[in-house]
């Protein structure tokens, strides 16, 4: 039953996280649905597998966190410094929560494609944490994933009540002012019905100024199945509000401590209700069909509190009195100085997918065939305006009534896509086995301005978009025995241009995401290809490893190209580009001792030559005759800024006493360059940001039989300083925060890591039944 039923059924996979070290998995699907996997050892690719007890047994807070601490090749950029809201980055390619930041990920769960259709942003705090039984993480461009999976896919799969028994409370506190509650019950009632639901609580004032965050979701799932049939409904809501005041001026951190911030508030408060039904049936023997129906609504909306660099004293209903009482209209910057950016989004989603699924011998041979269609239609309702207000002495913005007219934005879109999609795996032998894939995609993205209508007008955001494609792969896996394999592969896919970037990418008219869109040129569709080998085995049960190279180039690959250094901007076509390195994991066990070791090699580049508008590199040049610079050069083999060229992991797991363990965690990360440093040419300040190690702790203590636990977690043991990301700009500020009067300066922004922090908590295990818990 595909990925969910592969993963439920067992638990192999390469790259292992040391919780998981014992029991193997031995199935994984071959796409999102439902329906019948094939063994670990015949996949031509380097799959990743995470079961939910590994992730309840280490405490993280997000699949996010677990990921940039166990997985090999993932890395996490904390743009927001949120927890729920990092950046995570898997060999280059990105799935973020934030707009304008390139997708290059596509993440389901249970069967269904959960980025959001608005600029294909993933949404972490969405996912219920403690609801999940486990999670695959795909490398390539395979497509038969569908759209935006560039890089590589995440398949998640959610508890049910026939596999989880019994029931836990489990509650934390901490560091940060940080409260933790997750609750969760499960079971079969006596007409084979199954039954699960979890709960999950937490809040936090934030390790950072003014940045508290509170989410809450829940999570209910009714199944039945006997021998040939398999029902499943289940129920997402969320109800989260998250507060991650981003980048900050170096100089800010050095003045007035580590928790410092730029301005203030950046506010998302996300809801959703996300119901999906998956249904799979044996119709004899050897074939299966599956599919789901899914209903998706969620609503967003943000308030963003800025400096208002854009001041027009001649704006209709502005007047400086409302601001200052008797300023000078020569005085706007200063009096006027702030802007509340809000904006909101509706996005509402519905399709279906199905496939069929044969498990037959072609010519004497063993051979699985699976073919499939599916339909998504999602529509986008946006809205955007802007207040002017004043800064207060907390640089917070506090509006005034006004608002100006060029940051407004009515939109809707409506994205319609479907796909056939095939699959076959065939065993010449035990020996060599070949997988061939294949799908088709075809999607419409419509939109309308309820401003200006008329598509006829330039500044009107109203047109039609079709992209089509058919992406293939082809893999052969070798397998000398059951311990060793080896395999190579060749796959394409492919990503259509989003409303947002369809309605940004005019460089004449920039964005300053999510605040404002215009008229613009058509994008491209983004079509990316990999190749990749490699070889994985185990040795006496007791080692594992495994080895892969790759390679993979974007065409048409879409970029948000920063305007000026206020966070405008405008989507663009910018050519190739290419990911390309090495994973090699390695992981065993030494009496009560295990261990995991990674190590990623990444080279991402560009890989066609463009120019970019930035006043802000040191290289910039002067292409206006004005006498300042103001556009940079960006060369093929430069980097991509954001993305570690070397990266390493460790996590050992001892078992001190029969009920004691003690877990460890080491990431460590070279330096990676700074955005607006596309051409690495920046000589200055904040061109690159510097590698750095992080050490992190966990254990837990089970009271016997007696279902109690107590466990902790330490985060950034030494308390190092570090950054995850950085950004060149401009500040309105002295180091001391002092607004500068509408002056602007050069500064190096940059995402601060967590300093160190403790929490504690106690969990009770009641009513187990057998089965995994």
């Amino acid at each position: 039953m595909g990925v969910a039923w592969a993963m439920n059924s067992a638990a192999q996979a390469q790259n292992q996280a040391p919780d998981q070290l014992g029991p193997t998995v031995t199935v994984i699907g071959t796409t999102p649905l439902p329906g019948i996997g094939v063994t670990a050892d015949k996949l031509p690719a380097n799959v990743q597998t995470v079961e939910g007890e590994a992730l309840q047994a280490q405490h993280s807070l997000t699949i996010a966190d677990y990921m940039a601490q166990n997985m090999t090749g993932v890395n996490v950029n904390e743009t927001q410094n949120n927890p729920f809201q990092p950046n995570v980055n898997f060999r280059g390619f990105t799935a973020s929560p934030l707009l304008g930041t390139p997708q290059g990920l596509s993440v389901y769960q249970d069967g269904v494609r959960i980025n959001e259709p608005f600029g294909d942003v993933v949404s972490w705090d969405l996912i219920p944490t403690n609801a999940l039984a486990d999670m695959v993480l795909i490398p390539g461009s395979n497509p038969l994933f569908g759209l935006n999976t560039l890089g590589g896919a995440i398949s998640l799969q959610t508890k049910r009540g026939y596999t989880h028994h019994g029931a836990a409370v489990e509650l934390s506190a901490g560091s940060w002012g940080r409260y933790n509650a997750q609750v969760e019950y499960g079971g079969v009632a006596a007409n084979g019905v199954d039954y699960f639901i979890a709960g999950n609580w937490f809040e936090e004032d934030g390790w950072r100024d003014a940045s508290p965050s509170d989410v809450r979701q829940l999570f209910g799932q009714l199944g039945w199945r006997n021998d040939r049939t398999d029902l499943s409904l289940n129920l997402s809501l969320a109800d989260n509000d998250l507060i991650g005041n981003g980048l900050v001026q170096r100089e800010f951190l050095r003045a007035q401590g580590w928790e410092a911030i730029n301005t203030k508030p950046d506010q998302t408060a996300n809801k959703l209700a996300f119901l999906n039904f998956n249904a799979s049936h044996w119709i004899d023997d050897d074939i299966m069909v599956s599919g789901n129906l899914y209903y998706r609504n969620a609503r967003t909306r943000t308030l963003n509190g800025d400096v208002n660099d854009d001041i027009d004293p001649d704006e209709p209903g502005f007047d400086l009195d409302d601001c200052v009482p008797g300023a000078d209209e020569d005085d706007a910057e200063i009096s006027c100085s702030g802007a509340l950016n809000r904006s909101k989004s509706r996005r509402v989603g519905y399709g279906a997918s199905a496939q069929l699924n044969f498990n037959q011998n072609l010519f004497g041979r063993q051979n699985l065939f699976i073919v499939g269609l599916g339909y998504d239609r999602s529509r986008t309702d946006f809205e955007q305006g802007t207040e002017f207000g004043t800064l207060n002495t907390g640089r917070g913005a506090d509006g005034i009534g006004v608002f100006g007219d060029d940051g407004e934005v009515q939109l809707r879109g409506v994205n319609r896509s479907w796909s056939v999609f095939l699959t076959d795996t065939f065993s010449f032998n035990e020996l060599y086995h070949l997988t061939l894939s294949g799908r088709y995609t075809h999607t419409r993205v419509e939109n309308r301005d309820r401003l200006i209508p008329d598509p006829g007008n330039p500044e009107s955001l109203t047109g039609d978009h079709s992209f089509k494609r058919f992406n293939p792969a082809i893999g052969l896996a070798i397998t000398p025995n059951r311990n060793l394999s080896f395999y190579a592969s060749y796959n394409e896919a492919s990503r259509a241009p989003t409303a947002i970037e369809l309605g940004c990418a005019n460089p004449d008219q920039p964005c300053k995401l999510p605040n404002a869109m215009a008229g613009d040129p058509p994008l491209d569709m983004v079509v990316s290809k990999t190749f990749e080998g490699g070889v994985r085995g185990k040795v006496a049960d007791r080692f594992g490893y495994s080895l892969s190279l790759y390679r993979t180039q974007n065409t048409d690959d879409i970029q948000f190209i920063a305007a000026n250094s206020t966070g405008a901007g405008y989507f663009s076509n910018v050519g190739k580009t290419r990911r390309q390195g090495i994973d090699l994991g390695v992981n065993g066990e030494i009496g009560k001792f295990r261990w995991f070791a990674g190590y990623s090699y990444i080279e991402a580049t560009y890989q066609s030559a463009f120019s970019i508008a930035n006043a802000v590199n040191s290289s910039a040049v002067d292409t206006d005759s004005d006498g300042e610079g103001d556009t940079i050069l960006v060369g093929k083999g430069d980097s991509i800024p954001g993305i570690p060229r070397h990266q390493f992991k460790l996590r050992g797991q001892w078992q001190a006493l029969p009920h004691w363990t003690i877990g460890a965690n080491i990431v460590a990360f070279s330096s990676q360059y700074s955005h607006g440093n596309e051409n690495n040419d920046h000589q200055g300040t904040g061109g690159k940001v510097s590698g750095y190690t992080v050490v992190n702790l966990d254990t837990r203590y089970s009271f016997g039989k007696s279902g109690w636990q107590l466990f902790a977690r330490v985060n950034n043991l030494f308390d190092r300083k570090y950054y995850t990301g950085g950004m060149l700009g401009e500040t309105f500020f002295e180091a001391d925060g002092t607004f500068m009067g509408g002056d602007d300066e050069f500064s190096a922004l940059v995402a601060p890591g967590a300093p160190r922090a403790a929490w504690i908590g106690v969990r009770y295990e009641f009513g187990k039944a057998g089965g995994r818990f």
